[in-house]
């Protein structure tokens, strides 16, 4: 398999470091628009095979990706950018007759009257829109393959195959004890997501009603997670999993709360105070007359790269799936999680934990595509597809997963 990864960030850097350890591999492009963190991803490899090359490609100039995946004979483009990159190379791929993977899926707007009640253009609309036009080519764009949208939503799809008859909700629930020495305020991952993620109108999906939406950081309740973990009070925030899991799995509700603290809540209510959060370009005075910045650019510019956490961060992450319903006529909890210890993957990957966990799924889903396991075509997410192989290789990858009984 030949894959193009755009994005040689945290995320994409982790995983190079993953797949160059597996063998289904051909070649990987790894590009970007800033070539050094492309040759320096490269560079930190162990690959004496020369599977991995370093190359300078704009994510937002959809004709040059798209040339690119023809000259290079390219089978799947793996999307590594933040999402404002979605649709064009989403596009890219399409018309270059390539696979599609992302971890991110395109941009929401809200609804233009009534943002905390009813919803706009819904995360990955404008994908959806395209899901024709997939199918007829015989191509598949599995969206949404991180760990959160991703692995969350391969649980589900175990849990309503094997654990449930019938499921009353599906609540994703992430928390995490991972503390960042040194910083007041340093998010572990992009905080341009962050933000996009957190400032957004929460979506939530009931059967009866459909999906609509909430206030940011609405209905909060404390989770208990595992492996020492333990309790963290989660609110509702605006993620894939709850436009995805309901296309394929019959649930009478799903949410996605993300432990966020009230600190980080309160920092992301002033920068949206102040303005900070948004995108749309302000004129400022620049050394040679004036610039126009976005200010969430720079307050991305301020803060620290996540990636470059890893030594000062301590604690576990945890990913997962909560589910209630009836299994033989009883009632059910479960949770399927997924936890990675910080300390674990600086040993072994260099890499912190937080971005390791998300690139660690999209390349399980790689292989699984190169070996036939998941075959298919159109929009899919990953529910979409058998969970059991995926599952399987996980533990193979020496990262298991686990299943606590109850709530």
């Amino acid at each position: 398999m030949r894959v193009l990864l755009v994005g040689a960030g945290g995320v994409g850097t982790a995983v190079t470091r993953i797949a160059a350890r597996r063998g289904f591999l051909t070649h990987m492009f790894v590009a970007d628009y800033d070539l050094g963190r492309a040759e320096a991803a490269v560079a930190a490899l162990d690959e004496p095979g020369g599977r991995f090359s370093a190359h300078r490609l704009d994510a937002s100039d959809e004709a040059a990706v798209r040339r690119f995946l023809g000259e290079e004979g390219c089978d799947v483009l793996l999307n590594a950018t933040d999402p404002r990159f979605v649709m064009p190379l989403f596009n890219a791929a399409l018309t270059a007759g390539a696979h599609y993977v992302d971890m991110a899926m395109s941009l929401s707007v809200p609804h233009p009257t009534a943002p905390y009640e009813q919803c706009g253009v819904k995360l990955g609309d404008e994908q959806f829109a395209l899901a024709r036009a997939w199918e007829s080519a015989g191509r598949l764009a599995l969206v949404g393959m991180g760990v959160e949208p991703g692995l969350s939503d391969v649980f589900a799809r175990y849990a309503a195959d094997e654990l449930f008859d019938e499921i009353e909700e599906i609540g994703v629930r992430d928390g995490a004890n991972i503390t960042v020495q040194g910083y007041d305020f340093a998010p572990s991952f992009s905080i341009w997501t962050t933000i996009e993620e957190c400032l957004n109108p929460p979506v939530v999906y009931e059967k009866a009603r459909g999906w609509y939406t909430t206030a940011p950081f609405s209905e909060p309740e404390v989770f208990d997670f595992p492996e020492g973990i333990g309790p963290v009070e989660c609110v509702n925030v605006e993620h894939e999993e709850v436009l995805l899991m309901p296309r394929w799995v019959d649930a009478r509700r799903v949410t996605f709360k993300y432990g966020l603290g009230d600190d980080f809540i309160a920092k992301l209510r002033t920068l949206h105070d102040l303005g900070l959060d948004s995108t749309a370009k302000v004129t400022v005075p620049g050394p040679d007359g004036p610039v126009q910045v976005s200010p969430r650019d720079v307050v991305a510019a301020c803060l620290p790269d996540p990636a470059t956490l890893g030594d000062r961060m301590r604690g576990k992450t945890c990913a997962g799936t909560w589910v209630k319903g009836t299994k033989d006529g009883a009632a059910r909890e479960v949770y399927l999680y997924h936890v990675v210890d910080n300390e674990w993957t600086m040993r072994e990957y260099g890499t912190q934990a937080v971005v390791w966990q998300t690139a660690l799924n999209p390349v399980i889903a790689l292989e699984l595509v190169a070996g036939g396991a998941w075959r298919a075509s159109g929009v899919l997410g990953p529910e979409a597809l058998p969970p059991q192989p995926f599952l399987d290789l996980l533990g193979a990858y020496g990262a298991p997963w686990g299943l606590r009984e109850g709530h």
